[in-house]
């Protein structure tokens, strides 16, 4: 099983500038190059200081001329918000400057802050239908002298301009909960990211079922990779742990206010979560965190990543936006490369 650190920019309060964070998130992607992961992922947010990710690419073609073996992922570019001509063009341009690096992930979004804002009237069906249409003609594009009339794209024969450097393209990801997605992702040849989000290992057996079902199901199909992408914290102790449970925990309930999209929001971010509101959260708690995500010290996330690698997961992606300091961050991910990768044979 592979390894890789999910990333982005991400702010609570107006406490940090937005320059020191990206500066911090460069500084933990070049830890991850530098200790051997395979693969740094980013996604894409927009108008959210929760998550500060406009354009994955943008941020990517920067991540390449500052780090050197790594491979490049977009844990993902939304679907909806992108034109099949242009995702196919920059992508393809942030595959030649990162020397063949890019992995391209691609979903259909979550947030019905963004889809208000974005596109009017967009929903989770109409997005994913979008990304149902876009993926094929990125391939076409790709291949080049590609037509599309479609439900949501038409446009005559065309070419990306540029082509991507690897061929015949950069490996496609989808992000896949349902059986449906998991089918439409291995159908189509595409790589799955999969995440249980704050729910224990039974979601994620349930997610490896629809994976392997959908497998079965397109047997002819080469087997694609699948990714699990989870909350990480590798801690020196169980205090250390402890803490950790607490700091996912408040983030958890930011993650839940942006996705109930009823909070008032000022300057990108969202109004400040009483203390009362924290505890009072009928799904999320530090008890729980502590459970169900990968907190603990290095022999205990030994053994849970163990128990992963043997589901048939291809790659574990140490999710690391928590709402913790970037000192923790960084404890956190250079314990993960020195006293947990080891017991892992590496490609």
């Amino acid at each position: 099983m592979r390894f890789s650190l999910f990333i982005h920019m991400e702010r609570v309060s107006d406490q940090q500038s937005q320059k020191q964070l990206y500066d911090e998130m460069i500084e933990l992607c070049q830890i991850a190059d530098e200790g051997g992961m395979h693969a740094i992922w980013t996604g894409e947010h927009h108008g959210m200081n929760f998550t500060i990710a406009p354009n994955p690419l943008l941020n990517l073609a920067d991540i390449a001329n500052k780090t050197k073996n790594v491979r490049l992922g977009t844990g993902t570019v939304v679907a909806p918000f992108w034109h099949p001509i242009k995702l196919a063009g920059e992508a393809a341009m942030t595959d030649i400057i990162s020397n063949g690096r890019l992995d391209l992930g691609i979903a259909r979004g979550a947030y019905s802050f963004e889809y208000e804002r974005m596109v009017p009237g967009m929903d989770a069906w109409g997005a994913g239908q979008r990304m149902r249409e876009l993926i094929p003609a990125i391939k076409g594009l790709w291949k080049g002298d590609y037509a599309h009339e479609g439900e949501f794209w038409s446009f005559p024969s065309t070419t990306s301009a540029p082509l991507p450097l690897q061929q015949p393209h950069p490996p496609i990801w989808v992000a896949a909960r349902d059986p449906n997605s998991h089918e439409f992702a291995v159908q189509n040849g595409c790589n799955v990211q999969v995440t249980p989000l704050h729910f224990g290992d039974d979601e994620v057996q349930k997610l490896i079922g629809h994976f392997n079902a959908a497998c079965e199901k397109f047997s002819e199909v080469p087997r694609p990779k699948i990714m699990l992408l989870r909350h990480t914290y590798v801690a020196d102790s169980e205090a250390d742990a402890q803490i950790a449970a607490d700091e996912i925990n408040v983030f958890y309930n930011y993650f839940g206010a942006w996705f109930k999209n009823e909070r008032p929001i000022s300057q990108g971010l969202i109004a400040k979560l009483s203390d009362e509101e924290i505890a009072a959260h009928p799904m999320y708690s530090a008890q729980a965190m502590r459970s169900n995500n990968v907190i603990g010290p290095p022999e205990e996330v030994i053994a849970r990543l163990k128990a992963y690698e043997a589901m048939g997961f291809d790659e574990y992606s140490f999710w690391i936006d928590t709402g913790m300091s970037f000192e923790r961050k960084k404890a956190s991910l250079l314990r993960m490369i020195n006293d947990v990768m080891p017991a892992f044979a590496q490609e």
